[in-house]
């Protein structure tokens, strides 16, 4: 599933991280803040064995997965994507309840491993280590989205929704509506909104029928604006996370 590959340049590759850096130290940490780079080849199979040994996680550079855990064949999903930060050996979070935990590689999907040798590289930036922090508190933002998402009772409302929350993070605005370039079949779609595959084909056909959404496959079109509702369940895990960190709440 993993390949070796080469050293690459954390900071210049995920920009948004390199801006925790004074202006001032920013070159010297471009240059300093490497890590080893590693390609995730496309398909099922174990993350963690073969990529991260240690350190402080696994920084996802391009491409996408998909997480599923489940209990007795019933299972919940996850994206992961661009910029999002995994300390894969550590998902199993229930050490008391029979959990599986399932990865697949949906596209050719290129991490940065930030290993013991980057975890003391960065020693000496410490806004680096706080920007690092913040990238894991939003994943806990994302997933508590995704449960007010699947506490809708219908599955159109579960669909629409969702796609306009992946539409914030990898939604581009064109002249027909809001386009989102994932590969996202309806079995994914059914783990990610806690459905049957069959009521997710019925429900996408709706959302069509209703020109709300409309696929090929790879590329969704949303029209119209975003859900009222996605919008304020947004806005309350970002201030619920804020009261845990102290953060400044950036969608109100």
């Amino acid at each position: 599933m993993s390949q070796p590959s080469s050293v690459c340049y954390v900071l210049r590759e995920d920009p948004e991280l390199a801006d925790a850096i004074p202006a001032e130290r920013r070159d010297q940490a471009l240059e300093e803040c490497t890590a080893p780079e590693v390609w995730l080849t496309p398909g099922p199979g174990p993350v963690r064995g073969s990529v991260f040994r240690g350190g402080i996680g696994v920084l996802v550079l391009s491409g996408l997965m998909i997480r599923r855990v489940g209990i007795d064949g019933r299972f919940g999903a996850e994206v992961i994507g661009d910029g999002d930060l995994l300390r894969p050996a550590d998902e199993n979070v229930s050490p008391l309840l029979p959990l599986t935990t399932e990865w697949s590689v949906l596209v050719p999907t290129r991490t940065a491993q930030l290993d013991r040798t980057f975890e003391k590289r960065i020693a000496q930036y410490p806004e680096l280590a706080r920007a690092l922090v913040a990238r894991a508190i939003q994943r806990s933002k994302n997933l508590a989205v995704n449960m007010a998402i699947v506490h809708q009772a219908r599955v159109d409302v579960r669909l629409h929704m969702l796609l306009w929350h992946l539409a914030g993070r990898w939604g581009r605005v064109r002249s027909d509506g809001t386009v989102l370039r994932l590969r996202l079949t309806h079995a994914i779609l059914a783990d990610l909104v806690a459905a049957r595959r069959p009521t997710v084909t019925t429900a996408l056909s709706e959302l069509n029928r209703r020109g709300l959404v409309s696929s090929d496959g790879e590329t969704w079109v949303l029209s119209g604006e975003a859900p009222n509702e996605l919008l304020a369940y947004a806005r309350e895990a970002n201030r619920r996370a804020s009261r845990t960190t102290g953060s400044r709440d950036l969608t109100s």
